[in-house]
């Protein structure tokens, strides 16, 4: 007989689509038997939600843990429809997981108003991405196809202690499927696209398949699984009339696990390839920012190959449990893209990108009676290459240039939770970490072709095509820093209130996408001292929280209040020029001050139906500016009034989550509703992106068979406007320019780079598991 998910099934959905500062994992101790029983009493029983993004020995029910987590199971994630982790931009408060638009895949994430705004790919981010506890060392080809999941778990503030560098923000953690003691599988097929909505592009195929089990019974387990994707292209360029936005993409995934005893080792390989076409660029100039209207008469396109390993080592060991992450990334792309976002070419740019990386931790977590403690020390190296060229026909010669990176990390951890009472604990811990750069780039400017990957760009000597411009630059920088966290935890009957002081640090680098050569070796040089590279950029928060959840879990809320400080802030300052068509460059311009609160709950009012809901505040001002970031010639107070870009100030969302219950088989129905406030995307506020409100909605029916479920679903039902960014031009104006440049101005000066993002899709998916 089937087993109905009548108590699994909205405790876990219900918890990862909003409480989810709640699900990683969970565990359903009913039987099959108690299950067909009580189908009418689905959430009879309550499920043990954990997470471990704490690195201690066990993993910890959420309500215990003193962190603002967002996290989501397996279940979830299917009943989401999540495909990437963009996706889940619209399940968090204060989250925004977007790609930038100009390179397919590549991240702009910003938590609790911390974020960058560029695809230059030595630009660090602020919010980590660790893929079965690795790090990805820069933000290329994070925002891609995801299947077989065990879990997502989203980390909001600094996480420097744990997690090193780079996640002032917070940290994304990605856990892949493992395999499993017993033989099963599952199987999906999907299709979707802009099916209710003339004039578009086509559909968007998806089929995949996760097979797991013994090899040799509790000693050798095996789990392989593929995915393919063919979308034909979400958009219509009225260029031609032809469907734009065609991509395919294949994954190919294998694991092994090995027990020995008190060992057990998991090694993991996973390929991915993908290509398509280049950025939808809208040049909110000609077309109405509202609407998914674009003509670009360059198609471009784009090409990623990544190949991802990891091998997880961990032996119980006397106190506690020694773990070893080794992880390795190779990754390869190019891309092809309409800058000017026009029926004829002023601006196309390409790249070409190459990264390779390894790193390695060691970390041993022990549990006594009143004390949890948790060290290791940290190894990371990888290099980076870039290549870009711009094709300007009114520049004397195509721009050639980018830049080339050697950097390597050491780190040393500490953290820990001290029990004073059996109520109250101290929270304490410290990382440190070293790190170094060795770069060497050439200016992208006119002058004969060369390749910075093929290592035939140059890095010194003057510009043969530009008298006196010299040709790039080869410098070398370390930075070391200490990130401490202190904090305490008071635990009562179903709750628990928390604070934490904790400080992170954002790597200083170098800029491989410098197109004003007299800007940078005349303003921007100066502003550091002569320095060729850009500080690292220090965060400090300081949180309280608190989470309460009734004895029989029918209740759920979470909430914190934080301030953070930003001292030497990163920006990526975004200009329009009409030389270079762009200018972007990189200086610590500011400090400034971020308040914030953020609330999730969740209420089941009935056996079969629960509701969920999440709110997110952020209040983020400038305390000094030094740098003209306003764009007007002056550093006054109209630069201190600017918005940080992407801060946006509210975010909010509701849910509803029903199972009906068919006798031997049920209808499970979601609806989610979120809401992202308007957001600057250029530091002159300039540039921004426009408020959306995402409407997804999911029926599935558990068929009689066992494991067979259909579904029906819609993603931005409300055909809700979106883009990766806004990015102001010199050139491209139209009917909807009017020639002044104002931040938040609707209307541009002239014309923009916009990739849209996709609209209003519907779609039908069948699984099968066994």
């Amino acid at each position: 007989m089937k087993t109905i998910p009548s108590k699994s099934t909205l405790a876990l959905l219900g918890a990862g689509m909003i409480m989810a500062p709640q699900i990683a994992y969970a565990q359903d101790t009913a039987t099959p038997q108690d299950d067909a029983a009580e189908s009418t009493s689905a959430l009879d029983s309550l499920d043990i939600i954990v997470v471990t993004g704490t690195k201690s020995r066990n993993a910890e029910d959420v309500q215990d843990v003193p962190l603002a987590v967002t996290a989501f199971n397996a279940a979830s994630l299917d009943a989401l429809k999540v495909r990437d982790v963009e996706s889940l931009s619209y399940s968090a408060p204060n989250v925004s997981l977007d790609q930038i638009g100009t390179s397919r895949g590549t991240a702009n994430f910003s938590i609790r108003g911390l974020g960058i705004n560029s695809s230059i790919p030595s630009i660090d981010p602020t919010v980590g991405v660790f893929v079965d506890g690795v790090y990805l060392g820069f933000n290329g080809g994070v925002v891609f196809d995801l299947f077989d999941l065990d879990s997502v778990e989203i980390l909001r503030g600094p996480q420097g202690v744990l997690f090193g560098r780079n996640v002032t923000g917070g940290a994304v953690l990605i856990n892949t499927g493992n395999p499993t003691e017993e033989f099963q599988g599952k199987f999906r097929a999907a299709v979707d696209g802009p099916f209710v909505d003339d004039g578009r592009g086509g559909a968007n195929y998806t089929v995949s398949g996760v097979v797991s089990g013994p090899i040799i019974e509790d000693t050798l387990l095996f789990k392989v699984g593929a995915y393919y994707n063919n979308d034909d292209g979400y958009f219509t360029n009225l260029f031609d009339g032809e469907n734009f936005g065609a991509a395919e993409t294949k994954i190919f995934r294998g694991a092994l696990e090995g027990r020995f005893g008190d060992l057990t080792i998991t090694g993991k390989l996973d390929y991915f390839e993908s290509d398509g076409d280049g950025p939808a660029g809208q040049n909110r100039g000609q077309f109405d920012r509202e609407s998914f209207d674009f003509s670009i008469n360059n198609r471009g396109g784009y090409a990623n190959e990544i190949w991802t390993g990891s091998i997880t080592t961990e032996l119980d060991i006397g106190p506690g449990t020694l773990t070893n992450v080794f992880g390795y990334r190779d990754y390869a792309a190019t891309t092809d893209a309409d800058i000017d976002s026009l029926p004829v070419t002023i601006f196309h740019s390409n790249t070409e990108t190459e990264q390779d990386q390894i790193s390695n931790e060691l970390r041993y977590a022990m549990d006594f009676d009143n004390v949890q403690l948790t060290v290791g020390g940290f190894f990371f190296d990888q290099s980076i290459a870039y290549t870009e060229n711009r094709l300007i026909p009114s520049a004397p010669a195509t721009f050639w240039g980018g830049g080339q990176q050697d950097h390597q990390v050491l780190g040393a951890f500490a953290s820990g939770q001290f029990n004073l009472t059996d109520a109250l604990s101290v929270i304490a811990g410290i990382r440190w970490s070293r790190e170094e750069k060795d770069a060497g780039v050439t200016y992208v400017r006119p002058r004969p072709q060369c390749s910075v990957v093929q290592g035939t760009c140059p890095t010194s000597g003057t510009n043969p095509f530009i008298a006196g411009e010299s040709n790039g630059f080869t410098d070398s920088e370390s930075w070391s820093n200490w990130s401490p966290k202190l904090g305490l935890q008071y635990e009562f009957d179903d709750g628990q209130i928390y604070s934490h002081w904790t400080r992170g640090y954002r790597s200083g680098g170098y800029n491989f996408r410098i197109t004003n050569v007299a800007l940078f070796e005349n303003v921007v040089l100066p502003a550091t001292g002569g320095n060729f590279a850009f500080d690292e950029e220090k965060v400090d928060n300081y949180e309280i929280g608190g989470k309460y959840q009734t004895f029989d879990g029918a209740f759920t809320i979470n909430a914190a209040a934080y301030v953070t400080k930003i001292n030497d802030m990163q920006r990526e300052v975004n200009q329009s020029s009409i030389p270079e068509g762009v200018s972007q460059f990189i200086l610590n311009t500011a400090d400034a001050t971020i308040f914030g609160f953020e609330a999730e709950a969740r209420m089941r009012v009935s056996d079969g139906l629960l509701f969920t809901a999440n709110i997110g505040i952020i209040d983020a001002n400038y305390d000094e500016v030094r740098f003209d970031i306003s764009s007007d010639g002056m550093i006054d107070a109209a630069d201190e009034a600017l918005s940080l870009p992407r801060v946006p100030p509210v975010t909010w969302g509701v849910g509803a989550i029903h199972e009906l219950d068919l006798g031997n088989s049920s209808v499970v129905s979601r609806v989610n509703l979120q809401y992202r406030d308007e957001f600057a995307y250029t530091d002159n506020n300039f540039g921004f992106v426009q408020d959306r409100t995402q409407l997804d909605l999911n029926v599935t029916w558990n068929t009689p068979v066992e494991g067979l479920a259909f579904s029906i679903y819609g993603k931005n039902m409300l055909d809700q406007v979106t883009v990766g960014g806004d990015t102001q031009l010199p050139f491209g104006t139209g009917a909807f320019s009017n020639g002044v440049n104002r931040p938040f101005d609707p209307s541009p000066a002239a014309g923009t780079f916009s990739p849209l993002s996709k609209g209003r899709q519907v779609g039908a998916e069948v699984t099968f598991e066994f």
